[in-house]
């Protein structure tokens, strides 16, 4: 994308006022998830959200964007920023410089995912916590309380939405992702943003629990990809009268063909961790699914990619240390004690990271049908007056109809076995 071009220099200023504050000066086309997700459904397509657990994931998606004129998401999850070498307080940064060694022109959101809410502590935490992100520029916000019952995940959402300018990508969620048999209903979907709207909070995107799971399928442990795309549809056809559509959750392990269905279900937003992970480690993956896989009840170490055998034994030698298993999803949390050793590495190490993450992001992007969404960004941005991006949407519901003993789950007694889900 031309940086010089009439639309690039417009949409600079009509970028987000928290990005205007901080990289006013810098023409970095970070823009609010509000006209990414718009531009997804605009076009029929699907936006990758890559979860970032190590910079230099950062640098390969953002390639990929540029070399295919695509809009992309940048995210990661509460929970990762406490395990991992990017965090909400470096990872904007982090893109910015990626951005300007590429001459900038790669139109991107940086999406805070799965920030958990489970008690009114985390409640005002969240409140803090989320303006200091925003402060530093993240532009778009998923707040996740399906842990809760859905009385309390409805007003813990609420509660925090209103906290968050209008102007920001707002993500919700119903259902914890936890793998195949797992459903959310279109009865729990529409209470939940049916509520939120009587409130006048206006999300962009719902996650459900639709038969994903979050990190590798384990076929030793009966784990396969089951996304019900079916129940799926139900789902999104329910809330789209809300101008709401679907994030899909957990596709590392899906196939890309699958995949490139997704948009005929209402899915708007594709969210991909796991399987850069793989890369950056350079673990054994499936070329068609990108899922890790094992041999003898271990992940197998590829010397030809990702960080070097050396560093990985090293890592392996830590996981032991933890009490893990050798094909534990809990290797996730190697990224923040080898996070600067990995940032360190010899550039040619480096470049193959990188190398490689462009690949799986420009099929992915493929994947998704959003070549080109860039410009669509552009053109949805080019339609308003000023930086203000908050959606022109009505309140359908009163209120009244959203009460403890109306919720769907009202007769149980609760949801959620204490289990973390959130990444």
């Amino acid at each position: 994308m031309n940086v010089e071009s009439a639309a690039y220099r417009e949409m600079l200023r009509k970028r987000p006022l928290n990005v205007q504050v901080v990289y006013g000066d810098e023409p970095v086309g970070l823009v609010s998830g509000r006209d990414v997700f718009a531009a997804a459904k605009k076009a029929g397509a699907i936006m990758l959200a890559a979860n970032a657990r190590n910079p230099l994931t950062i640098k390969g998606v953002l390639r990929a964007a540029k070399k295919l004129d695509a809009a992309v998401v940048l995210e990661l999850a509460k929970s990762e920023s406490t395990y991992c070498a990017s965090t909400f307080d470096n990872m904007v940064e982090y893109a910015v410089r990626y951005s300007a060694e590429l001459g900038h022109g790669v139109l991107f959101a940086l999406h805070m995912d799965h920030y958990a809410v489970k008690s009114e502590a985390d409640l005002l935490k969240a409140i803090s916590q989320i303006r200091q992100a925003l402060e530093k520029g993240w532009t778009s916000v998923a707040i996740d309380a399906s842990h809760c019952p859905d009385w309390e995940n409805f007003c813990f959402t609420r509660d925090v939405a209103m906290h968050i300018p209008p102007y920001i990508g707002l993500e919700v969620e119903v259902g914890e992702i936890k793998g195949a048999g797992e459903v959310s209903t279109p009865e729990e979907a529409l209470f939940f943003v049916g509520g939120l709207n009587s409130w006048g909070v206006f999300p962009d995107l719902l996650a459900i629990s639709n038969g994903s799971l979050h990190g590798t399928y384990d076929p030793a442990m009966g784990q396969v990809e089951g996304i019900d795309l079916e129940a799926t549809k139900a789902i999104a056809d329910a809330i789209a009268p809300y101008g709401v559509s679907i994030a899909q959750h957990g596709i590392s392990g899906t196939p890309l063909d699958k995949c490139g269905r997704f948009s005929h279900y209402g899915i708007n937003k594709g969210n991909v961790a796991t399987l850069f992970q793989n890369i950056v480690f350079g673990v054994k993956m499936d070329p068609q699914t990108g899922n890790a896989l094992t041999e003898g009840g271990s992940y197998v170490k590829e010397p030809d990619r990702g960080i070097p055998a050396e560093l990985w034994e090293r890592m392996v030698a830590w996981a032991d240390g933890q009490g893990y298993s050798r094909k534990s999803g809990d290797y996730k949390k190697a990224n923040k004690p080898f996070g600067d050793e990995i940032l360190a590495l010899p550039q040619p190490i480096q470049e193959r990271i990188v190398d490689e993450t462009q690949d799986w992001a420009e099929r992915f992007i493929k994947a998704f049908r959003a070549e080109g969404t860039a410009q669509t960004v552009l053109e949805i941005m080019a339609t308003r007056r000023d930086h203000n991006c908050a959606p022109e949407r009505k309140v359908l519901n009163a209120r009244s109809e959203f009460r403890p003993e109306t919720a769907p789950d009202h007769r149980s007694s609760g949801k959620g076995d204490g289990a973390d889900y959130s990444d």
